[in-house]
């Protein structure tokens, strides 16, 4: 039994989130993760805006600083899961930290903050970081790379399943049965909540996100525009694929509300939201129409897009006939579901084991993933 911790910071911009996760594995190699604690800590909006100013371009002054300083926010979001799960902190074997991604263009490079020195001098644990690199390195999309927890972790016995992840950025992990790595795909879909909760942002500037999806609600989508948006080649085009918010700007944001406007003079900011919502499920529906072959049967949603009632009924509708749940109707709270998954990479790390499936990133193999800094 080991006991990690993962950190992460997604491209939804809002906060960092821990996991204390102990793995256990048997004597046929099946490992079970057992979540002790989760916390997630919302970035404070000096911080947000800070990263969402990173993405277009900032001084390299500003870039080591905000390095650090997000060394420090994931730290601090470690030790508080820590003192959650009510483990010693010498229990721990490693942190496993994602950082933030910054920048991401594949094959070429991927850049993402998060000092891991200054989060070993604030926890006193070993680091694990910089998953990406190696496999990007490796000629690969360095994303999606949770498929290998989807796989090992999250499997059924008799059928084909479909794990979708809806942080800023949708991606999916289509898995056979009993998690065959050699079967097992995966490919970013395009945007999770990032544009939905951008136009919320832009339209109510007092709403972080369209909480309970109460005006995608109360609108209805736009079908010209999605149309238009959904004819971006990079839909089209078959995976590997990763994509991230350096597509998916404040000035895609702006075009989209511009759009419906233009094709709808007296839609409402309702209206505007709920076609945001419309574009991340019909996204993901036009991926699994293309490039899913797979007899599909059920699909399991997690991040914080499967809160929104509206997303998880546009998507149910658009996958239908498949059968469509929140990961937590089966394991343990999906906000927590990727900070498990990085720290399972790092529980790979610590045994020496290949965290990429070439098949998802199409990497030129299978490479040990992150960068160890001691404590």
């Amino acid at each position: 039994m080991t006991v990690l911790v993962g950190v992460m910071s997604g491209t939804s911009l809002d906060g960092v989130t821990a996991a204390v996760v102990r793995f256990v594995e048997d004597e046929v190699g099946r490992v079970t993760p057992q979540l002790l604690a989760h916390r997630t800590l919302g970035y404070a909006p000096a911080m947000r805006d800070r990263l969402a100013a990173a993405l277009v371009g900032a001084s390299p002054a500003e870039y080591t600083r905000l390095d650090f300083d997000l060394g420090a926010v994931l730290a601090d979001a470690a030790v508080a899961a820590i003192a959650e799960a009510g483990v010693q902190r010498d229990e721990i074997a490693a942190i496993a930290s994602h950082g933030h991604t910054v920048w991401h263009e594949p094959p070429h490079a991927t850049w993402q903050f998060g000092q891991p020195a200054v989060i070993a001098e604030r926890t006193g644990r070993p680091v694990i970081a910089d998953f990406r690199v190696r496999d990007v390195a490796a000629g690969g999309q360095g994303a999606p790379l949770v498929p290998i927890a989807d796989a090992m972790l999250f499997a059924a016995d008799d059928r084909w399943r479909l794990l979708q992840n809806l942080g800023g950025m949708g991606n999916l992990t289509v898995v056979p049965p009993r998690g065959a790595l050699e079967g097992v795909r995966a490919f970013d879909t395009g945007p999770g909540v990032a544009v939905l909760d951008g136009v919320t942002r832009v339209l109510r500037p007092a709403l972080p996100y369209d909480v309970d999806g109460r005006l995608a609600a109360q609108g209805t989508p736009i079908e010209p525009v999605l149309e238009a948006l959904l004819a971006d080649s990079w839909f089209a085009a078959p995976p590997p694929k990763s994509t991230g918010r350096e597509r998916y700007t404040a000035a895609y944001i702006a075009d989209v509300i511009a759009r419906c406007r233009a094709a709808r003079p007296d839609a409402t900011d309702a209206d505007i939201v709920s076609t945001a919502a419309w574009l991340t499920a019909r996204s993901i529906g036009l991926a699994v129409e293309c490039f899913v072959p797979e007899p599909v049967e059920e699909v399991l949603l997690s991040g914080g897009g499967a809160h929104h009632p509206v997303l998880r009924e546009a998507i149910a509708m658009t996958l239908a006939p498949r059968t469509v749940h929140r990961f937590d109707r089966l394991y343990f709270d999906g906000d927590a579901k990727e900070a498990v998954a990085f720290a399972f990479l790092g529980w790979l790390h610590l045994q020496g084991r290949p965290g990429n499936v070439p098949t998802a990133t199409g990497a030129r193999g299978p490479r040990v993933l992150g960068t160890y800094t001691p404590a």
